[in-house]
């Protein structure tokens, strides 16, 4: 037992304070079964001394128990303590002679050492970042000084920290196997070590990343700068580089001199990005990749049009003629919000490559998940499950990337299953290491706040002036050849800029971001303005009903209530009726039959927020095992993904948008868990659903399904605010419009658009396959019900839904009050549950033939047609629209003057609904039902507006 006591004194306590200084915990190593693990001395050095010892003790007694690195550790130190080689041998417990723990003493220190230069190395590997020199402008002392970390070794005497001396400084030791920095030899000089870890870490490229869980990705940023000559460039390679940014910085000078006076949001003070960008895409076009996706704010997205998509210049120089008029497309953007589809042979590697600029809004970072939802999409259609042909490359600005909560959204998909890309390329324009030469655009004077940072900037000379002195200084390149660069270059500005005189018009369209090639004519236009009906054949419906009520796979045990689901499915299908999870299932199911892709995203939509849907089972017997009858309906059919996001609307419908925008065959849906939680996607909402054809000319069919309704469950779950999709739709509610043969296609097509709120579930089924049936894209949304999913009326027959039958945007009354129209008194227009309780208070007056209840299913564009033929029906009646919604929210505001129009201000349109109100709805049940049973009886006094004038 004296050789234990002795062990503290032979190892020494130094090491146990050393490892402990720099952060590092004390594990468990040993497992019961087999013994100390085979951990390497550099992947865990933590616990101090007392770790080394069950190191030691273990390799003493067998060799072959640690791990290979501490095997050649222990006998190189032992052999360098002693006089000969030494052997591991077994443990004992006899107290040795003198001389033996005097070998062991030196074996101590030596150990001791190594493990300190191996802190050492993991100090600049952690913290080399601190001291790397990342100001260009030289302002940013406060950083220094008392920031600098105690354990880098800036000064001489800091050795100390590690109980190293100078003297040390020319030994050798040995390298531990987190590290890169010997190249092929295995041990340098501690004044060597040093020299290549500052060399590393703290020049001008700052690294954190020993954050990181994952040993092999840290091990690959080691690897990938820790190796000497890593950062070593052939000539072919710094002429490339030199050329490059020739490109980046002349066409900001040549912008400059041309419009001196317009934003631009250039790149000047980070030119290097061009040169990097076109760096990443040569070397992801060597490793296999076809099409890069891009996303990035304003500052330098013309240089990257110009230089990285290779935009026509002319094109890009026309944008800034003040009388350049625009095609007849859309409204249009400011020319730094653009963007752009190219297919061209990369140079370096001499393949195909497709770039894509995705357009972008001022929001910054608004643009981030839509390329993810692009990129995931471009992936699917090519069988890309692994991202081998298919990424995304995001710029940011580093403010927005610190401070904008969607970047934090869209990192947070980057694992789910149906929403990873398998990783992507994120520059940062770092203005702590960049600089804005001109502040935040052209018109900026920085000078006001900033002035000694502007000062410094004014005197800073040009990277590419620097760059190329360096390399005319070494010979790589002459004054002669950088100059004929140059002028090459600024030859080819000129000569665009001659051809752009020519232009006249301005086509948004040679700026689309995601064209369908084939779905449109070749001059962009739809191939037809019709649109077929969209019932389907009785077998069809009846096969899909089977299905979706029962489980495919054998051997598969699903929930007993789920069971009493199916049956119930089963027993709907028998009768030729359906509900309304039933009908979505149905209008799927026969477009994947037409080899249509159907995507449904969302917070629990697999199950569905009210337990409705149930497109996944989960066998009750075996974990994880699931399976999708949707999948299982024919034998060719296209696929069918439906998967639960993340908690996130402002990332997740951003990304759904995405991808829908690359293929215009596939029927994408995002649901929000309620209507009103889609208001923390309002800037995707805003910014690019509502207006990105108008903006763009990009067509999208992205599909938002909003659970809608007055139920009495508080205010945030009550309204989808159908009053703001409605303020923003673009039909005018003063034109009279010509009732063409084509006139309901053609108000779809003109329309940013489309708001609908069904009563019925075929009505759902029919607006869904119209969706991917018409000849062009829209937005659509779509007001879905909650307790109309299980309501015994709401219902529909097969006989709605078969082949002949269309979605109906409004449907009549066809009751008793229709067989005698001249008879009725009052003509209630509505949309959506409220039918069902207007229908149930007529019923109990007994008013069924002096009261018409008519439905807008399609609420915009605006039925004008319909609308008119319903009210020419009933010339004597009193007109009224009802709604549970208050007066300030819902519909009223929307169609009151459609209506005065249609009608040209002869008869009014009374409201019937609740008062104004801040809130969407109360929190209280008893006020809910008060103010329920109050508009219903308004609705059907048919005294109610007598005297009154509209």
């Amino acid at each position: 037992m004296s050789q234990l006591r002795l062990l503290p004194s032979w190892l020494g306590a130094q090491a146990s304070r050393l490892l402990a200084a720099h952060g590092v915990q004390r594990f468990s190593w040993y497992s019961r079964s087999s013994g100390p693990p085979a951990t390497s001395p550099s992947s865990k050095v933590g616990g101090g001394s007392s770790y080394m010892e069950e190191m030691y003790f273990a390799w003493l007694e067998n060799p072959q128990s640690v791990h290979k690195s501490w095997d050649s550790f222990f006998r190189k130190a032992s052999e360098e303590a002693s006089y000969g080689p030494a052997q591991p041998r077994p443990l004992s417990v006899v107290p040795e002679s003198r001389p033996a723990v005097l070998s062991r003493t030196k074996t101590s220190k030596l150990v001791e050492d190594h493990l300190a230069v191996q802190s050492l190395i993991r100090a600049y590997q952690i913290r080399g970042h601190h001291v790397a020199q990342l100001d260009p402008l030289g302002i940013l002392d406060a950083d220094l000084d008392s920031f600098v970390p105690s354990d880098l070794i800036t000064t001489i005497d800091k050795l100390a920290f590690y109980d190293l001396r100078e003297a040390d400084l020319d030994k050798e030791f040995q390298l531990p196997t987190t590290t890169f920095i010997g190249g092929s030899e295995n041990t340098l000089s501690l004044r060597e070590i040093i020299r290549r870890l500052e060399n590393t870490y703290c020049q001008h490229i700052g690294l954190e990343f020993m954050f990181i869980n994952d040993v092999e990705q840290c091990q690959w940023i080691r690897q990938k700068f820790e190796t000497p000559g890593v950062m070593q460039f052939s000539s072919e390679e710094k002429r490339t580089l030199l050329a490059r940014l020739v490109r980046s910085m002349r066409f900001e000078d040549f912008l400059a001199r041309k419009w001196s006076s317009e934003k631009r949001f250039g790149l000047e003070g980070c030119e290097v990005m061009i040169p990097a960008l076109k760096t990443i895409i040569d070397k992801s076009s060597e490793m296999g990749i076809e099409n890069v996706i891009l996303g990035m704010p304003h500052r330098g997205r013309l240089n990257v049009l110009a230089n990285v998509i290779r935009k026509d210049l002319e094109q890009i120089f026309c944008q800034f003629d003040p009388k350049l008029e625009a095609a007849d497309e859309g409204s249009g953007d400011v020319k730094y919000h653009l963007g752009m589809y190219h297919e061209r042979i990369n140079r370096v590697t001499n393949r195909n490559i497709t770039l894509s600029l995705v357009a972008n809004p001022s929001h910054l970072e608004a643009v981030d998940p839509v390329v993810q939802g692009k990129t995931k999409a471009e992936q699917f259609y090519r069988g890309d499950a692994q991202g081998k042909k298919v990424m995304s490359i995001l710029v940011h600005g580093d403010a927005a990337f610190a401070g904008q909560g969607v970047v934090y959204e869209t990192f947070h998909l980057s694992d789910l299953p149906s929403y990873t890309t398998n990783g992507t390329v994120h520059v940062v324009v770092n203005n702590q290491v960049c600089y804005r030469r001109r502040g935040h655009n052209e018109m900026d004077e920085p000078m006001f706040t900033q002035p000694l940072m502007y000062k410094q900037i004014h005197r800073q000379v040009p990277v590419l002036k620097k760059y190329a002195d360096k390399l005319i200084a070494e010979g790589t390149v002459t004054l002669q050849e950088f100059e004929e660069e140059i002028a090459k270059y600024d030859r080819i500005c000129e000569e665009a800029f001659g051809r752009s005189k020519d232009k006249k018009i301005l086509h948004i369209k040679h700026w689309l971001d995601s064209p369908w090639p084939g779905f449109f004519t070749v001059d962009g236009e739809p191939k037809s303005m019709t649109c077929p009906a969209t019932g389907i054949p009785e077998d069809m419906l009846t096969h899909i009903g089977e299905v979706a009520s029962s489980v495919p796979l054998e051997d598969f045990k699903i929930h007993t209530g789920l069971s009493r689901i199916l049956r119930g499915r089963a027993d709907m299908t028998r009768k030729r009726t359906v509900d309304w999870a039933l009908a979505e299932y149905m209008a799927f199911g026969s477009l994947l039959k037409e080899g249509i892709h159907v995507r449904l995203s969302g917070q629990d939509v697999e199950r569905g927020t009210f337990s409705h849907r149930h497109h996944v089972l989960h066998d009750q017997e075996v974990d994880r095992r699931t399976c999708v009858p949707m999948n299982h309906l024919w034998p060719h059919q296209a696929p069918y993904t439906v998967c639960n996001s993340s908690l996130s609307e402002y990332g997740v419908l951003g990304f759904e948008l995405g991808y829908a925008m690359a293929s215009p065959n596939a029927l994408v849906l995002w649901e929000a868990q309620f209507g009103d939680f889609h208001n923390t996607a309002q800037c995707i909402i805003d910014q690019f659903i509502s207006t990105g054809q108008a903006k763009w000319v990009r067509h999208n069919g992205v599909v938002l399904l909003l659970p809608h309704g007055m139920e009495g469950m508080g205010p945030e779950h009550s309204s989808a605010r159908p009053e703001r999709f409605l303020q923003m739709s673009n039909d005018d509610s003063d034109a009279y419009p010509a009732f063409t043969q084509d006139f309901e296609v053609r108000q779809l097509y003109d329309c940013n658009w489309i708001v609908v709120n069904c009563s019925t579930p075929a009505s759902y089924f029919h607006v869904l396959r119209r969706q991917i049936l018409l000849p062009f894209r829209k937005p659509l949304i779509i007001f879905t019900p909650k307790s109309l999913l299980r309501h015994p009326e709401a219902k529909s027959s097969f006989d709605q839904m078969v082949s002949g039958t269309s979605f109906q945007r409004v449907i009549p009354e066809d009751g008793a009050a229709a067989q005698a129209p001249g008879q009725v008194r009052r003509l209630i227009f509505c949309t959506g549950k409220v039918y069902y309780d207007l229908v149930k208070e007529r019923s109990s007056q007994g008013l069924d033939e002096q009261v018409a209840i008519t439905r807008l299913e399609q609420i915009s564009p605006f039925p004008f047609d319909l609308i008119k033929r319903e009210a020419e029906k009933y010339p004597g009646a009193e007109l009224v629209w009802c709604q549970e919604e208050h007066k300030n929210m819902g519909y009223y505001d929307y169609i009151s003057p459609r209506f005065m129009t249609i009608l040209g201000r002869a008869r009014p349109i009374w409201y019937v609904g609740r008062d104004p109100a801040a809130a969407p709805a109360t929190g209280n049940r008893n006020t809910h039902l008060v103010s329920l049973k109050k508009f219903l009886d308004t609705a059907f006094n048919l005294q109610a507006f007598e005297g009154k004038t509209f």
